[in-house]
């Protein structure tokens, strides 16, 4: 049985999905949903925080597995997210 997290949004992705091209966000999207699966790699640093990568774009987000609380913290392409940690 694969349990089911409430994915929340820091209100600057939902801007940045509005804004890029449909098929990419329904890619995103998609992946998005089936978290905690797919790419997921825990990034370096002292951070426990992860990223997820869905083709050029980097998803990083938070993860409570306590409360089953995925946090979405930032989508953007490969080369500008590693910028913003």
């Amino acid at each position: 049985m694969v349990m089911r997290y409430d994915i929340s949004y820091e209100k600057r992705c939902l801007k940045y999905l509005k804004r890029i091209e449909r098929n990419t966000k329904i890619r995103i999207l998609k992946a998005i949903n089936n978290l905690p699966l797919g790419d997921v790699k825990k990034l370096q640093g002292n951070t426990s925080d992860y990223r997820l990568r869905v083709g050029d774009y980097r998803i990083t987000f938070s993860r409570d597995d306590k409360n089953l609380i995925i946090k979405i913290i930032e989508i953007a392409p490969r080369g500008e997210i590693y910028k913003k940690i």
